[in-house]
């Protein structure tokens, strides 16, 4: 694969995601987009979102610019599965912005969701006859859909999102280099660089949001892509490990509110994410832990599709004790940051919560 493709592609989705809030930010604050803090909200003060309209330009115009870069093995397949990406990353930003800008119900933001899915995933399928995966169809629908909503439900934080979109998108771009599929190389760069533009306003003095339309186009961005690799045969460890913090952070999270008889569809602050800042943790601090195991498992997934089957067996086991690990952080850094604030106290030092 040539280097320059893959630069071009890093280079149009990384600039335009860094300068275009330069713009777009004026018009949204004199349009009155803002996201007001609510019970689920762990931030207290009314802030401008919908930037994610600004990556929801980047990706895109990254992604566009790719379909008629060098595809390898893959040639024109390449390409129509990145026409494919870009479909849906647009639909999904366009659905996120309808939802920032005026409102949609429960049912129809799901409808829309799931029609895109799975007219994505029927499209791919169609492009490989071979394969004979239209079975799969109302699976993409679901997987695009969920996504969707699992990055929508993790976006609670600073830098959680752009974080996830540029580890997540970093992987991806691995797993294509590993596998000779040109176009995921690029997918992922474009996923990555456009999120990482997005950092630095949504970690800066005057915080930006993405909104709806960010969190949509990363989960859409992410789940079709993930969708397209595994038809296109990558293995599952290479797609699945990136994604598996946020999904048992959520999955994990609505059983517990389902057990508890309590409505899951209602505003909460209990995700792990957020626990972590209920506990003491700053919105970055919380955000590296999210990173690092993030990290940890998509390595462990990597040695998994690489190594033998001892190896397989090992990185699978060490994968679910990260997992687990992550899930009692709250509670492990809330005894931690306890016994840091009695000894403190003993001493007559004072101590800062460590919140944003």
């Amino acid at each position: 694969m040539e280097l320059w493709a893959q630069i071009t592609v890093g280079a149009v989705a990384l600039v335009l995601a860094l300068v275009l809030p330069l713009f777009v930010r004026p018009l949204l604050a004199r349009a009155g987009v803002l996201d007001v803090p609510n019970e689920r909200s762990s931030h207290t003060v009314p802030t401008i979102r919908g930037m994610g309209i600004t990556t929801a330009v980047a990706l895109p115009a990254a992604v566009l610019v790719a379909v008629f870069l060098p595809q390898g093995k893959t040639g024109l397949q390449g390409s129509l599965t990145l026409v494919v990406i870009l479909v849906v990353v647009l639909g999904a930003a366009a659905i996120g912005w309808i939802e920032d800008i005026r409102g949609l119900s429960v049912k129809i933001r799901a409808g829309l969701q799931l029609l895109l899915g799975g007219a994505a995933t029927a499209v791919v399928a169609i492009l490989d006859p071979g394969q004979q995966q239209l079975w799969l169809i109302p699976a993409g629908a679901l997987a695009v859909a969920a996504y969707v909503n699992v990055t929508n439900f993790m976006d609670g934080i600073n830098g959680i999102s752009g974080t996830h979109g540029l580890l997540v998108g970093g992987f991806y771009a691995y797993a294509g280099f590993m596998t000779s599929h040109d176009w995921l190389v690029y997918a992922g760069i474009a996923i990555s660089l456009a999120f990482a533009g997005f950092l630095p306003w949504n970690l800066s003095r005057n915080r930006v949001f993405l909104g709806d339309v960010g969190s949509y186009l990363l989960g859409a961005a992410i789940a079709i892509t993930a969708m397209c690799a595994f038809l296109a045969g990558v293995p599952v460890e290479y797609i699945f490990s990136p994604v598996l913090i946020y999904l048992i952070d959520t999955f994990v999270t609505f059983l517990r509110r389902l057990l508890a008889g309590e409505r899951w569809y209602v505003a909460h602050r209990q995700h792990v994410y957020q626990r972590l800042v209920i506990v003491g943790l700053s919105h970055i601090q919380a955000t590296l832990v999210v990173a690092a195991a993030t990290i940890l498992v998509s390595f462990l997934g990597i040695a998994a599709a690489q190594g033998h089957e001892v190896v397989q067996i090992l990185a699978t086991a060490a994968g679910f004790a990260v997992v687990l690990a992550y899930l009692r952080t709250p509670t492990l850094f809330q005894r931690f940051l306890r016994k840091i604030k009695e000894r403190s106290s003993a001493d007559g030092t004072p101590t800062s919560t460590g919140q944003d």
